[in-house]
């Protein structure tokens, strides 16, 4: 179980394998000290296994196995060497409930179809824009998703501002610009997409009670 809060950027190192299986190495700052055979780390969404560490300087090089239900229903068989992740270690107990809860099980892909600067409108230098995305959500997800609801992308907990049919946006702060990936993303790009918990249960109770 994760929380959608963002702590390390990690980049691909390698890329080995085929679309039936493959093994990623990702270049992490994180202290191999405090990753276990078998962790569970959420590299840009997906929930994945650590199956080998090495020690680095300043942290570690993790590997994780990929099997073809990843590759196909996620961006991570798009991969490769140099692709910055979105790192997020799994929830202990105990730990402060920052974003939402997020299970790191990717429901689909979804494309941004828009980026723009949003100013603050005060005038004042010291408060940088924020940019707004609009993204498409796949056509099985998109009844899940609800203005002022909470969505985890690319392993990202974010606020959904706005909703129109399968279109919907999201609002990303200077502070989230530049410690995760999203300062990179552009038109055409793809990202995981994980519901909320919460919707996709309260949806399914009430076509349950219809049917």
């Amino acid at each position: 179980m994760f929380t959608g809060l963002v702590s390390d950027v990690g980049s691909v190192l390698s890329v080995e394998g085929d679309e039936r299986l493959r093994r990623i190495r990702i270049r992490s700052s994180y202290d191999p000290a405090t990753i276990a055979l078998g962790a569970s780390i959420a590299c840009s969404g997906p929930c994945l296994t650590v199956v080998a560490i090495e020690r680095e300087t300043k942290g570690c090089i993790f590997a994780i196995d990929a099997a073809a239900e990843t590759l196909v229903r996620t961006t991570v068989g798009g991969w490769a060497e140099g692709t910055r992740l979105n790192l997020e270690r799994s929830l202990k107990i105990g730990d402060e409930l920052g974003g939402h809860l997020v299970t790191g099980h990717v429901d689909g892909v979804t494309e941004i179809v828009a980026r723009e600067s949003v100013t603050g409108g005060t005038g004042d230098p010291q408060w940088a824009p924020s940019d707004r995305f609009v993204l498409r959500a796949p056509s099985s997800v998109s009844r899940f998703i609800a203005e002022k609801g909470s969505i985890c992308l690319d392993g990202t907990s974010l606020t959904v501002n706005s909703v129109d049919g399968d279109l919907f946006s999201v609002l990303l702060i200077p502070h989230t610009l530049a410690v995760t990936t999203w300062g990179d993303r552009r038109t055409g790009h793809k990202l995981n997409l994980e519901v909320d918990l919460i919707a996709r249960y309260a949806a399914r109770l009430f076509e349950n009670r219809a049917s």
